[in-house]
């Protein structure tokens, strides 16, 4: 039987968790790290068919989006918004608790 790695097994679980793909983006923007965020959208990626599905469905350029998922990416909002709205989610903006 051969281990699934890590990345897939976190594709699996944002694609059939959309709850858990969505408290995870938003503990990440919480933080601030993009490249934390960047890894994630990768994972959620993989998840939905890849970057060639995902670009298809976001109306994206498949090779824009390589890019913009690689470590040294910085999406713009417009592209990040495509991309999360392909995966079936979307960013929103709540207030800070005040504590």
């Amino acid at each position: 039987m051969k281990d699934r790695s890590h990345d897939d097994a976190m594709a699996e679980l944002f694609r059939d968790d959309p709850e858990t793909a969505a408290a995870t983006l938003d503990a990440i923007l919480a933080d601030g790290d993009q490249g934390e965020l960047l890894m994630a959208l990768r994972q959620m990626t993989r998840g939905f068919g890849g970057v060639p599905a995902v670009a298809r469905a976001a109306e994206l350029n498949p090779t824009q989006l390589y890019r913009t998922l690689s470590e040294k990416g910085n999406p713009e909002l417009r592209s990040l918004n495509a991309v999360l709205r392909a995966m079936g989610l979307r960013l929103a903006v709540q207030p800070l608790s005040h504590v």
